[in-house]
């Protein structure tokens, strides 16, 4: 599969005489790269996150395809269009940033259901998952018993769980101490990188991005007469 490639992106919002603009020139994503993108607070991040994760339309004429299909016209078809749906659960995994999980669903039946919505069954590689994550032990117990740590680590494997091309990670080691969130980002990349799937994440911690050896994207603001832009710059050397 080729990978992600959004051109002359953009994303408009305005609340009274306020305006915030998002702006990407380019971004490519290939399957089995994981990259970080860093920001200030506002910046945006979890915007360029979503628009890439097809949860948010982008303006006309935007460029966005994967594997040389038109992800951009899909928009064009209403937001609550099948394919649209479709195509969001098919490529991507979605890991938030407090981990999302449903309340009233088991450890296992959290990490399972991307891939009944997908039509993707595979008991094998949940078990796998969860032996890999140390979730085994807490398999049958509802998020509300787990540690923070540990709901992160389900939201991985549920990410994971129906082999999507790309997942997407919005600062999912926040809310972490700084031993768990070695350990939890360690994890995602490493089990990312066994199947070959794309990752970008989202994150404050450039310390940690780069000792992780994680190539950087940044975005960077500038505001003027009541217009903050954000544009992502190209990656540090």
């Amino acid at each position: 599969m080729r990978g992600l490639i959004l051109t002359n992106g953009l994303i408009e919002l305005r609340d009274g005489d306020r305006a915030f603009r998002l702006c990407v020139d380019r971004l490519a994503l290939d399957p089995g790269q994981a990259v970080a993108l860093t920001g200030a607070s506002g910046s945006g991040k979890t915007l360029l996150l979503e628009l890439l994760g097809l949860l948010r339309p982008p303006a006309a004429g935007t460029g966005f395809s994967c594997d040389g299909r038109d992800l951009a016209a899909l928009w064009g078809r209403g937001a609550r269009n099948p394919e649209l749906a479709r195509m969001r659960g098919r490529t991507f995994g979605f890991v938030p940033q407090t981990g999302g999980l449903m309340p009233f669903l088991t450890v296992a039946d959290n990490i399972a259901l991307p891939q009944r919505v997908t039509g993707r069954a595979d008991a094998d590689w949940c078990a796998a998952l969860q032996g890999r994550l140390g979730l085994a032990d807490v398999a049958a117990l509802m998020p509300a018993a787990l540690s923070i740590g540990q709901r992160q680590r389900v939201a991985i494997a549920r990410a994971l769980a129906h082999r999507p091309p790309f997942v997407i990670a919005d600062e999912p080691t926040a809310a972490l101490d700084s031993d768990s969130a070695d350990v939890v980002l360690e994890l995602l990349l490493a089990t990312a990188a066994e199947q070959g799937c794309g990752v970008i994440l989202s994150s404050h911690d450039t310390t940690r991005i780069a000792r992780f050896g994680m190539p950087r994207l940044m975005l960077g603001t500038h505001a003027e007469n009541g217009v903050v832009t954000s544009r992502l710059e190209p990656m540090p050397c």
